[in-house]
């Protein structure tokens, strides 16, 4: 078990499983034949799975363009609010297909939200990619297209989720014990 901060880290989903998980989702991706693709990473959480993903998508043979968008649906806690735009895509979204990539779908507000608005922009299509998936917290009537892992009812930090903005840099995904 590591100790990061002070802190006892259960680990969830070791690094290597995680790699490996993100090939397989890189080949679904591209086997979807998807034209004109944009990908958006919502940050902050998926930074880094967004990051793995579209370069192994790359080596899968897709070359789409990357945009962020910045969705917040929790404060300094833990449970969910309010979905808020803090910082909008430059790119006009009109006729492409479009991935949204996220950390985890959860009670499925945010990305509920960003898909509503990317259609509501003129996308072709908007499917989702999330590296975990608890469903057993959705509040939503939404569904990832491509999922990583079933992730247990947990608060999960690493692979850039955080708690107060600790943890993001772990290299997996595990759960703090204290």
């Amino acid at each position: 078990m590591p100790k990061v901060g002070g802190k006892n880290i259960d680990v969830l989903f070791s690094a290597e499983t995680i790699a490996a998980r993100n090939l397989e989702l890189a080949k679904a991706i591209v086997a979807r034949n998807f034209e004109n693709l944009l990908v958006i990473s919502i940050l902050k959480g998926s930074f880094i799975f967004a990051a793995d993903l579209i370069r192994a998508m790359h080596d899968a043979g897709a070359e789409p363009d990357v945009e962020f968008i910045t969705v917040s649906s929790y404060g300094k806690g833990t449970e969910s609010t309010e979905v808020r735009l803090l910082r909008d895509i430059d790119s006009d979204v009109h006729g492409r297909d479009v991935l949204l990539i996220d950390d985890i779908l959860e009670s499925g507000k945010t990305l509920k939200f960003t898909r509503e608005l990317m259609l509501q922009r003129g996308a072709r299509s908007v499917s989702i990619a999330v590296l975990l998936d608890k469903s057993v917290k959705r509040k939503t009537d939404i569904e990832a297209d491509f999922k990583g892992f079933e992730c247990p009812d947990y608060f999960v930090v690493g692979y850039g989720m955080d708690v107060g903005h600790s943890f993001r840099q772990l290299p997996y995904v595990g759960v703090v014990t204290e």
